[in-house]
């Protein structure tokens, strides 16, 4: 199948059809992102957003971002090349990529962000200006091997962290938000063969004819125009409101009880414990702790709470034992 490249001819400007679809992956991630802040600052009985269908979205949102970032490659360059434009928007994505780093940092010093979203597009955008150019099946097959590629190399050498950032080691780092190249730059990829194989007359006559219209997908053509921007103020300002408002309200009373008990009980197993009567008293320490006032504080124990908490644990895990023991 023969496929041209990139049309020569003069772009007509943004296209508001794309502009609107950047719109709708970053209102996703806010909702993905509400869910997240609403679990860390305990005002949900469990961080839905950790639950495996919360990752789950979090990976539709993510590849949607990134398919966008290819068809943005082709039409950006449709035209030919601008050097001058390609690489100062590269500069402020990875200017914004150190900044998130800079900042989670200090926020979350254990689970910072190394390379997350930001990181993937940046480097993404340098990797896949070639295969704007190259032929589409070449392209395609690439984006194929990049997807396929963590079910396939895995070696402990590349559990090294310094190369966490290509995803095709063993181990998952500890970070909040963690975009490798495998598998996400075939994201990327494939939006790139999209954006040719529909070629210059779908993007920049259909799709370009459209042009948003009422006040509402004006003002979401507009965010998506500005995604970057949207992208770094969204998150402190949902986190400065959810602040604001579990001051108000405190945290959800059932706040962090299922994954307690889960962890519990797996402790329990793992030292010897029968699996029902480390279930029993998983339940039992937890309502033990909350009659105490050991629950939820946020604030360490003191040596003193430490081994009442211990003596909680030890007695209901006793009593469990006993009633499952008993005829």
């Amino acid at each position: 199948m023969s496929v041209p490249l990139p049309s020569t001819a003069k772009p007509r400007g943004r296209i508001d059809a794309i502009d609107l679809a950047r719109a709708g992956a970053l209102a996703a991630m806010a909702g993905y992102h509400t869910l997240w802040d609403l679990g860390f600052l305990r005002l949900t009985p469990e961080n839905y957003a950790l639950t495996p269908i919360g990752r789950a979205t979090a990976h539709l949102i993510a590849g949607s971002f990134l398919l966008l970032v290819g068809i943005g490659l082709v039409l950006a360059n449709r035209g030919g090349v601008r050097l001058g434009a390609y690489f100062g928007r590269i500069a402020r994505i990875a200017a914004a990529a150190a900044l998130i780093t800079l900042a989670t940092s200090y926020a979350f010093p254990q689970s910072y962000i190394f390379f997350g979203i930001l990181h993937c597009i940046a480097l993404s955008s340098l990797l896949g200006l070639p295969f704007v150019f190259a032929p589409v099946w070449i392209t395609a097959l690439t984006a194929i091997a990049f997807l396929a590629g963590p079910f396939f190399i895995v070696h402990p050498i590349l559990d090294a962290p310094e190369l966490y950032f290509l995803g095709l080691g063993r181990l998952r780092p500890d970070t909040n938000d963690w975009v490798p190249l495998f598998p996400w730059f075939g994201m990327v990829l494939a939006g790139i063969a999209l954006a040719r194989l529909g070629g210059s007359s779908v993007w920049s006559e259909r799709l370009g004819r459209w042009r948003a219209e009422s006040g509402f997908a004006r003002g979401a053509a507009f965010a998506g125009r500005h995604s970057l921007a949207v992208y770094l103020l969204h998150q402190p300002i949902l986190l400065a409101l959810l602040y604001g408002l579990v001051s108000i309200t405190g945290p959800h009373p059932r706040a962090g009880a299922a994954s307690f008990r889960a962890t519990y009980a797996a402790n329990c197993v793992r030292t010897g414990g029968g699996p029902e009567p480390c279930r029993v008293a998983a339940r039992c320490t937890e309502q033990a702790l909350r009659k105490e006032g050991l629950w939820g504080s946020g604030i360490p124990y003191s040596a003193e709470q430490r081994l009442q908490a211990q003596g909680l644990s030890q007695r209901c895990y006793e009593a469990a034992e006993g009633t499952d023991a008993a005829p």
